[in-house]
């Protein structure tokens, strides 16, 4: 049998981190995926789906520090189904992506790298009204 999931989609919001007692790390992001099609009248239509991503361990420590949102991502992961009593005792259920793969499409940077604007300083213009061609 198999339970895999892969997705490619951009961030919801910043990872929120968690640590269990026993100090694994857990990092949890929303991810969105896009559908768009054109309907009977050639119209352009768009559907959005939202996935809640966890990741353990490492990988949640590396998506702690590198992503942020509006980044584009690959998840590779399994579905997981979780539910619980709430204190009023309301029964809530959850579908989240456990993911065991990602990948930063486009680049990333470290959370706390802001883009800095670079010069580059190139070779000096010269006169070159003596260059014989």
């Amino acid at each position: 049998m198999v339970n895999k999931i892969i997705l490619v989609g951009r961030v919801g919001k910043d990872p929120v981190m968690r640590y269990t007692p026993g100090g694994a790390a857990q990092a949890n992001f929303s991810m969105a995926t896009t559908e768009t099609w054109k309907d009977k009248a050639g119209a352009k239509q768009e559907r959005v789906e939202w996935h809640q991503i966890v990741a353990w361990q490492k990988l949640a420590e590396i998506c702690g520090e590198y992503v942020t949102k509006g980044m584009l991502l690959y998840i590779e992961g399994k579905i997981s189904y979780r539910q619980w009593d709430g204190k009023d005792g309301t029964k809530h259920y959850i579908t989240e992506i456990v993911a065991g793969v990602m990948k930063m499409l486009g680049g990333g940077q470290k959370k706390e790298d802001k883009p800095q604007e670079t010069t580059q300083q190139g070779p000096s213009v010269q006169d070159d009204s003596d260059i014989p061609f």
